[in-house]
């Protein structure tokens, strides 16, 4: 991997990489800044690129160095003893997953290149970064498995299946392509994720939705009223913003979700969807609107940044269900409480799944298989009915 670093004597930056089995560190006249730091990694990249590629001409980026000729006597010394056929002996994979890396994040939603940069970069690298690619066999693949199943998190439990499968996808995808542009068949053929176990949904039931909106803070009451009956994913409902909420048509305009701060598309195109308003969430945004609508965010702080869902979970909805006595479960059963109430009303799968933002019936008919009843209605109103006939909220 080429690296920009800093020469501590003369704090200006250099290229640090390996070419050819040789450490290189060429100097350049640039000072450390962040804005140079962003040029020389613009051309790192590529300089990394065209070496995994077999396209590296050292001259043409460092046409003064001393190097330059003795890459030269290399290559004319591996071409004469034919010992330099395949390129892929000489790449780790290490190189090639750096680049893989900068070619494919520019696709990917900001959530999805964290956990990747995350897994990449954590025991994926550890276990296999210094191997030459082309040497990874499926053995090494199935060790590595067998370590990730026996490494354990901080607080001492094991990985998870999943957490495990997200790692060994990396990895597939990794030798995929390398396999691709080198030539070699690759060792992740036909190589088995662990088997996950089936989550139960665990929702919430009307009784326990009305201790739950009764007791809360007065400041959450609205949230949780949309959260419950809306069935908004966490992410999607954090990042709502007024002008996403059409009071007149009932309507809310799931269009952007809120990871870690920051603004994102939503999770799937499918998840663009309007949401269509109960009464009872209809009556909860017009209270929100006055006590939110000078600000952006329909759910906000007193100083109009958005909710912090780890905030929320650990100072108002954990202590909560505690404090009613109620089983433990986490934030999202909101989300699958919605969904149990829709089925309970009788509503049409096909309008269920839209409000969801799911792109078809499949995952709503296997994941709540069990709440599914002799479904006839199509249009929210069963919902309606069920709601008003069962709770009795104060001031709702």
């Amino acid at each position: 991997m080429v690296k920009v670093s800093v020469r501590k004597e003369t704090n200006k930056l250099l290229f640090d990489f390996y070419y050819m089995k040789r450490r290189c560190r060429e100097q350049t006249s640039l000072p450390d800044s962040p804005a140079n730091r962003k040029k020389l990694e613009a051309i790192a990249n590529r300089i990394n690129a065209e070496i995994i590629l077999g396209q590296f001409d050292y001259a043409r980026y460092f046409p003064n160095s001393p190097r330059v000729e003795e890459f030269k006597r290399l290559k004319q010394r591996s071409a004469s003893n034919h010992d330099f056929n395949s390129k892929a002996e000489d790449i780790s994979f290490e190189m090639f997953a750096n680049t893989w890396y900068e070619e494919m994040n520019i696709a990917w939603r900001d959530s999805y290149r964290r956990n990747v940069k995350i897994l990449l970069f954590g025991r994926i690298m550890e276990r296999l970064g210094h191997m030459p690619i082309a040497a990874i066999t499926k053995s090494e693949l199935l060790s590595l498995r067998a370590e990730l199943a026996s490494n354990r998190k901080v607080n001492g439990e094991p990985l998870s299946a999943d957490h495990i499968n997200r790692h060994l996808k990396i990895v597939r995808m990794i030798m995929q392509e390398a396999s691709e542009r080198f030539g070699f068949v690759s060792p992740a053929n036909g190589l088995k994720l662990l088997k996950v176990p089936k989550s139960d949904i665990d929702p919430f039931s009307l009784d326990e939705i009305q201790k739950i909106i009764e007791t809360v803070r007065p400041d959450f009451k609205n949230y949780l009223i949309t959260r419950f009956f809306t069935g908004m994913r966490p992410a999607e409902i954090d990042g709502l913003k007024w002008r996403y909420v059409d009071l007149h048509k009932r309507l809310i305009l799931v269009r952007e979700t809120l990871v870690r701060n920051k603004i994102n598309y939503t999770k799937t195109d499918s998840s663009q969807r309007d949401i269509e308003m109960s009464e009872i969430v209809y009556k909860a945004l017009k209270r929100q609107k006055e006590l939110t609508g000078k600000y952006e965010y329909v759910f906000c702080t007193s100083a109009g940044t958005p909710l912090s869902q780890r905030n929320f979970s650990r100072r108002i909805w954990y202590p909560l269900l505690r404090y009613l006595e109620l089983r433990q479960r986490n934030p999202y059963q909101t989300r699958h409480t919605a969904a149990t109430l829709w089925l309970a009303a009788g509503e049409s799968p096909e309008w269920i799944a839209r409000q969801l933002g799911h792109a078809s019936t499949e995952m709503l008919f296997r994941v709540y298989s069990r709440y599914v009843p002799n479904l006839t209605r199509r249009d929210g109103s069963a919902f309606e009915k069920l709601i008003n006939q069962s709770l009795t909220i104060q001031g709702v």
